[in-house]
């Protein structure tokens, strides 16, 4: 008996131990807005006991009722361990008295000579009339894009955080709901399309809850449904589409009891439809000349630049590697142009971005991955990267400019071939024969008169004839050929359908091993690419209108368009609602396939 109450005792005491070495913190749970005459509750709760609660003052509030204390506990024991969880409530009852926004300075808890804070409450008042409607039907914004209040019951607005805004500077479109009455749930949300803008989701957490939210002196519960990431691709005034919402409202069926109220009464969920007002905004072009060099970037960017290694064989690789990071429209950001010596043979980079689209739009970095095989012996130098963005805080554009490069690449090893490369051709080496002059033959032998001379042959001239028509055929050919890739519009207009058939090919692969996001990605840089080269369009300037432009002037049916718009649309929505199938995917892959190709034969 004695051994059982020492391991009670024992145990009590770890219980104690374990509660009292937790974090004590006092938090609170009270309304943000109420009405002039209101009753409403605050409650603060301590995760530990033993202590002196002191409440504030309540000078701005008229206190009804508290403190009202409760207790709650919880045990735990997971893999032998204990941890044991209280809970301590103090209610206070109060009641607005006057209009305002008022501050309720923080609870404190003491234990053990040690005080512990809540954070200050922050309470707005708002009249008890009938507030005034200053529209009807749908909502609007003032010029700050707030929220004016709506003589509607439930209502959805698209809300930005800027209306005006440089072409490719981004805007955060958040679509929120407000109600007063109960809503069970959301049916149907049908988003505009944003024509005119590259959009990505941001992360929005799932509509759980709703807020009490003052608008205009009416209280409404809010709630944020999407949010969005936008970057302008053209300049003027856009008008956003509204957003169209169903929505299932709590309304009550038959009347109340006269004895039990509304205890028994039943209720039913009523669908109703609720559209946001069109928004416009205004997209300034950026301002003065565009340098040549400029890359499409508009935000703040950084630029570094390195080699692997400052030594290298001949014939070997050595990898140069850029690295972009900042915040902006880092995803359309291209690659660098370099000047690279001539002896220097150059692949397409490999391209990757670690990018996270938030609040501040979009941030990360973005790397270009060169490799590079030196074909002669001797020391080579990069000049310096530039690259050239336009910054939206200054409104001015702004060039980054690496440090050069220089690395050595030295002869190969291999000594049976007997050979040196140098200048990209092979020389035999210098042999030493170990003597300079041979003796004279004395005897001169049998000389004999040829009558077999070639120069005396007819045939000789007209292998001559031959091979110098034949020379000037070359030549010709020759010049043809310089001047046809003198042309760097003709070229990347030749070249237009192979560059897209490799990028089709890598989204087969893609498609093949289930990578779903990074084959509509391919998808889309294939026709992007495709009719940037063909319709002779930066990528960075090319959007949906000016390309359907390009093609109807070319003289493209309207067909062949719709075709090319809807594999667009496809791509674009599959990307941010991966749910299609791979019978839709392979149907996507098949109409860029056949668009690229009539266009190839339509177009030149």
């Amino acid at each position: 008996m004695k051994f059982k109450k020492t391991i009670l005792c024992n145990f009590i005491v770890f219980l104690t131990v374990t509660a009292s070495g937790q974090d004590i913190s006092v938090t609170a749970d009270y309304p943000g807005t109420v009405r002039v005459g209101q009753q409403f509750t605050i409650a603060w709760k301590v995760n530990s006991g033993g202590g002196d609660f002191a409440a504030p003052s309540f000078e701005d509030f008229y206190r009804l009722m508290g403190p009202q204390t409760s207790y709650s506990s919880s045990t735990q024991i997971i893999n032998g361990k204990i941890t044991r969880e209280t809970s301590y409530s103090y209610v206070y009852y109060l009641q607005a008295v006057k209009e305002g926004r008022f501050v309720i300075p923080p609870a404190t808890f003491t234990i053990k000579n040690k005080s512990y804070s809540s954070d200050s409450l922050y309470i707005e008042v708002i009249g008890s009339g009938t507030p005034q409607q200053n529209v009807t039907g749908a909502p609007k914004q003032d010029e700050k894009g707030q929220v004016q209040a709506s003589n509607d019951e439930i209502f959805v607005s698209l809300l930005l955080n800027r209306r005006e805004v440089f072409q490719g500077e981004h805007i955060v479109a958040t679509v929120k709901i407000y109600t007063r009455v109960d809503i069970s749930g959301i049916n149907e949300i049908k988003f505009p399309s944003f024509n005119g803008f590259l959009k990505a989701d941001l992360n929005t957490p799932p509509l759980t809850s709703l807020h009490r939210e003052n608008v205009n002196g009416v209280i409404y519960g809010t709630g944020v449904v999407q949010e969005f990431l936008l970057y302008p691709q053209i300049s003027g005034d856009i008008t956003i589409d509204p957003v169209q919402i169903s929505v299932l409202i709590r309304q009550k069926s038959g009347q109340n009891d006269p004895f039990f109220g509304d205890f028994f009464s039943t209720y039913t969920t009523v669908p109703k439809a609720v559209i946001s007002p069109a928004v416009k905004i205004k997209v300034k072009p950026l301002p003065g000349i565009k340098p040549d060099d400029f890359s499409g970037v508009v935000g703040k960017v950084d630029i570094k630049a390195s080699l692997n290694t400052d030594t290298v064989n001949v014939n070997d690789a050595i990898n140069l590697k850029i690295v972009l990071s900042g915040n902006g429209n880092l995803k359309l950001a291209n690659a660098p142009e370099i000047n690279f010596p001539p002896d220097i043979e150059i692949y397409d980079p490999r391209i990757s971005d670690e990018l996270k689209n938030g609040l501040n739009g979009t941030t990360g970095q973005k790397s270009f991955d060169y490799l590079l095989i030196p074909r002669h012996h001797g020391d080579f130098t990069i000049p310096s990267i530039t690259y050239t963005f336009f910054n939206n805080t200054s409104g001015k554009y702004e060039k980054l400019t690496t440090e050069p490069f220089r690395f050595h690449a030295r002869k190969g090893s291999d000594q049976n071939l007997g050979i040196t490369v140098f200048g990209g051709v092979s020389k035999e080496d210098v042999k030493y024969l170990g003597r300079d002059i041979r003796f004279i033959k004395p005897n001169p032998g049998n000389l004999k008169k040829n009558e077999n001379i070639l120069i005396l042959k007819r045939s000789f001239y007209s292998l001559y004839a031959f091979a110098f028509i034949a020379f000037l055929l070359v030549l010709f050919a020759r010049r043809e050929h310089v001047k046809r890739n003198s042309d760097l519009i003709a070229v990347r207009n030749r070249r237009a359908s192979k560059v897209a058939g490799k990028r089709l090919k890598e989204a087969s692969r893609c498609l093949k091993s289930g990578m779903n996001d990074k084959f509509y990605e391919e998808i889309l840089k294939a026709i992007w690419g495709y009719l940037s080269d063909k319709l002779n369009i930066p990528v960075a300037d090319l959007t949906r209108n000016n390309s359907v432009n390009s093609l109807k002037e070319k003289g493209v049916g309207e067909e062949k368009i719709n075709s090319l718009i809807t594999i667009l649309d496809k791509c674009e929505f599959a990307r941010f609602a991966p749910a299609s199938s791979d019978t839709e995917s392979a149907k996507i892959f098949n109409d860029a396939s056949k668009f690229i190709k009539s266009i190839e034969n339509s177009v030149n």
